[in-house]
């Protein structure tokens, strides 16, 4: 009968041992907080020019000699995202706020004179995120313009 307790407590324990060690993926907040370089872009317009075709506009930022759209997330929840020149040069940088819900980045920034208030969906990655989002990008007034991006984590 003893045997029996002993067997079972070591089962309970090796059982427990292998639960805690468990690698979970990090909650998006915490994954977040970090530097992040954008290698690939694509937005589909709907209603380009008022009509009713499809404009879409990529860009592969990981070729040799182009631009680079980068950013900061900060833990107490804002950001500051700018464009690195060939030459080294920062360019329309901008700061703003972030947030989460679930697998949802809230991102809240002013560009080009208008604010920006935009939930992107995001898919956590080998090397970091790829994020979707609808939003109204060619300002007709439609939220209808679809943007994906890949982006990767990067050290400052």
């Amino acid at each position: 009968m003893k045997t029996n307790y002993f067997i079972t407590a070591v089962l309970f324990g090796m059982f427990f041992v292998a639960c805690k060690q468990e690698k979970k993926e990090p909650t998006l907040q915490d994954y977040m907080v970090g530097n992040w370089e954008t290698s690939y872009i694509k937005i589909e317009y709907l209603t380009a020019n008022e009509t009713d075709s499809t404009s879409v506009f990529e860009d592969d930022f990981s070729k040799p000699n182009s631009g680079k759209a980068q950013s900061s997330y900060k833990n107490d929840g804002t950001f500051s995202a700018w464009f690195l020149q060939p030459d080294g040069k920062k360019v329309g940088e901008t700061d703003g706020k972030w947030k989460t819900k679930g697998d949802s980045l809230f991102i809240d920034y002013p560009y080009l004179g208008k604010q920006v208030q935009a939930w992107y969906a995001i898919k956590q990655t080998k090397e970091g995120f790829e994020g979707t989002v609808i939003y109204d990008w060619d300002d007709d007034g439609e939220k209808d313009d679809t943007l994906f991006m890949k982006s990767k984590r990067i050290e400052h």
